[in-house]
């Protein structure tokens, strides 16, 4: 990784377009295609800030259904790859150094948080999150948070692994509040610790 040499530093392969910036969009472009095919409800794709990794996402989804449609997803992206003769990695550093990990991004809310005035319902979850935190970074990673503790350092669009944080529209933040739900007082919020290979 990656064959052409060593690439530059991070910047400009997020959301990035051109042979020099993005590697494996014909992956990603099949791997969308097969799931919404299959009936997995996609909702986007993106190139990430390391060069050859990507983002899927998938959702909206109602409670546990989740789970299923998310390893379906992974499934397929295994056997897309397949045809390509490439490996998908879903470790939360792959490459070690200065690049950003993955994550497995948990959007939520209930429907309380989703009416007029919902952001009390947002904040008083936030709280009950922060509480729980070292037992819920225990299980956002199959080793017991052992491999998400290479990602979350507080560099990278990361909070610290051991520090409880959240915020509007901080990407450095445990949980986030987006730009938009806070501006309208309503809606869901962004739980950014669990990693890319948690089990759904």
């Amino acid at each position: 990784w990656p064959d052409l040499g060593y690439p530059a530093p991070q910047g400009k392969y997020h959301c990035g377009v051109g042979a020099t910036n993005i590697f494996g969009r014909e992956v990603t472009e099949s791997h969308l295609a097969a799931c919404l095919y299959a009936g997995i409800k996609m909702s986007g794709t993106n190139a990430e800030t390391m060069p050859s990794s990507w983002e899927f996402q998938v959702g909206p989804c109602e409670g546990i259904e989740m789970g299923d449609q998310l390893w379906m997803a992974r499934y397929l992206l295994q056997t897309v790859a397949e045809d390509f003769k490439v490996i998908v990695s879903f470790d939360p550093k792959p490459i070690p150094g200065d690049w950003n990990g993955a994550g497995c991004h948990c959007n939520y809310s209930t429907a309380e948080m989703r009416q007029a005035g919902g952001l009390t319902a947002i904040n008083a979850a936030i709280e009950k999150l922060a509480g729980r935190h070292d037992t819920h970074i225990k299980h956002y990673d199959p080793k017991g948070g052992a491999e998400n503790r290479r990602r979350l350092t507080g560099l990278h669009e990361t909070a610290h692994i051991e520090k409880f944080s959240s915020g509007v529209a901080d990407r450095t933040a445990s949980v986030r509040i987006p730009r938009q739900v806070a501006s309208d007082g309503c809606g869901y919020l962004e739980d950014r610790r669990p990693s890319s290979n948690c089990d759904p």
